[in-house]
């Protein structure tokens, strides 16, 4: 087995912002956390599903931006396969809650954008296209565009998009936010089952308890205002996993162990408890 290798790792991490009035505002404040490479017994390099969990506006998002490159700490350092971050980069991919695909650009062309400005192949890209249309269920939909596909279709197309490039870092702001019930199951249910496929390392916010539960391996509690970490907490639950988890007590007992935890936190925020 090859040593684990340190995929995202934040140190003394504060950000602060001005009210409109300039006052400073604390959205982070000594954020330190680190994410390693993960592997199954067999020795096969897995990545890992990683959950930043709080109440909105407790800072989920600022951390996110900071890891992606879009933003930058006032205090502190950020790395990402060792190395600082200074800005966006190809070893990270990110997904949006807004749907964020091209409009004037078919299914096929949005899934491929990535790959054309970075030089690929018109034949490998198109394979890498079909590819990917497959693994996110929008076969025969590559000549759609956008605007005449559902919400759930749309976040669809942005996770193969990312995956396109194959980042070794994904990072997700509420991809399933605005989503109905139903369709937010089914693409827990297709994330798991893409994510398993690449060995990416996912860091992925939520303000949904439930939704936290399900995903991830581990879970980083967050407080609200400034937004610190206040528990790292493991997922007891094998791999793979399917919706009837979110039927079991030890499923349960866990999702009132996170609540107690979010309760228990300094600051006010609203978290999801089920969808």
């Amino acid at each position: 087995m090859e040593p684990k290798r340190s995929k995202i790792t934040v140190r003394n991490v504060h950000r602060c912002f001005a009210s409109p009035k300039g006052e400073p505002i604390n959205a982070l404040e000594n954020i330190n956390f680190e994410i390693e490479d993960a592997f199954s017994k067999e020795g096969r390099d897995i990545g890992e599903f990683r959950v930043l969990l709080g109440p909105s506006g407790c800072g989920k998002s600022t951390l996110l931006r900071l890891i992606a490159g879009l933003d930058r700490p006032d205090s502190g350092e950020i790395l990402v396969n060792d190395q600082p971050v200074h800005g966006p980069g190809k070893d990270r991919g990110m997904v949006f809650q807004k749907y964020t695909s091209f409009p004037w650009l078919s299914v096929a062309d949005n899934i491929g954008y990535g790959l054309k400005i970075n030089g690929v192949s018109a034949q490998s890209r198109n394979d890498a296209v079909s590819q990917l249309l497959q693994a996110v269920g929008l076969a025969g939909f590559e000549h759609s565009y956008p605007d005449t596909l559902s919400g759930g279709m749309q976040q669809r197309v942005a996770i193969a998009r990312t995956l396109a490039l194959r980042p070794s870092v994904i990072l997700m702001d509420e991809p399933f936010g605005a989503l109905d019930a139903q369709t937010r199951g089914e693409m827990q249910q297709l994330l798991l089952r893409v994510w398993e496929e690449t060995a990416s390392t996912i860091l992925f916010v939520t303000h949904d308890v439930e939704e936290a539960i399900f995903l991830a391996d581990r879970i980083f509690i967050m407080s609200a205002h400034p937004g610190t970490i206040v528990e790292d907490l493991q997922v007891p639950f094998d791999r793979p996993r399917d919706l009837s988890l979110k039927q079991r007590n030890e499923f349960h007992e866990l999702q009132n162990y996170v609540l107690g935890c979010l309760r228990r936190a300094p600051g006010n925020g609203q978290v999801r408890v089920s969808v």
